[in-house]
């Protein structure tokens, strides 16, 4: 009797005990269905080739959120080929050229805001300028400097210039003030230059 009753509390205990479900991942009939591929049509690619063709800046950054990008090595070689493209300027008493860009610093950018396209530069620059000028009853190679003074984005009409000679003992005061007043006339074909930089540079 003993023995009989130890088994039958074992079988209640057995059918009070929690009941564990394990489950196994697999296709079950009640899973979703895997997707269908499905095959553009020219309307989507046509959608597809407006949307590119609208979108700014690179293709990693769909939102259009900000992205800058460097121009910097576009911008200072083509000032330099825009520069010495001035060629030769006739002065009453010579002429003269923009030989060489001797100094060119600053940066130039491109900013993509919202799927907006902004651009923008700072630059410095200073030119060698060789030139003959009649000095006396002969004339005289001339060498001078311009140097122009940082300007960025919209300030072209708010330019300045400065001009300088190189060394030269044998020219007399008089003498240098007058082949420095010829070469400010650089001043204007300079600036023309360097709207047409900033207008490419919009362009991009």
């Amino acid at each position: 009797m003993e023995g009989g009753g130890a088994a039958a509390v074992s079988t209640e205990k057995q059918a009070e005990a929690p009941s564990y479900t394990y489950w196994v991942r697999g296709v079950t009939q009640d899973a979703a269905p895997l997707p269908v591929p499905k095959k553009l049509t020219p309307e989507d690619l046509s959608k597809q080739s407006n949307d590119n063709s609208t979108h700014l800046g690179s293709a990693w950054n769909r939102a259009g959120t900000w992205e800058e990008k460097s121009l910097n090595k576009w911008a200072s070689d083509r000032i330099k080929e825009l520069l010495v493209s001035i060629g030769s300027l006739d002065f009453s008493g010579g002429k003269a050229e923009v030989s060489e860009v001797t100094k060119c610093t600053g940066d130039a950018f491109l900013v993509t805001v919202r799927n907006k396209k902004r651009v923008g530069y700072t630059y410095e620059l200073a030119l060698r300028v060789k030139g003959e000028w009649l000095i006396g009853s002969e004339k005289k190679t001339v060498k001078g400097h311009i140097e122009i003074e940082e300007f960025s984005l919209g300030e072209l009409d708010d330019l300045q210039i400065q001009v300088r000679l190189s060394e030269d003992k044998d020219l007399v005061h008089e003498e240098k003030q007058r082949i420095i007043q010829d070469m400010r006339q650089f001043f204007q074909p300079l600036r023309e230059k360097l709207h047409q930089f900033e207008q490419e540079l919009k362009d991009r």
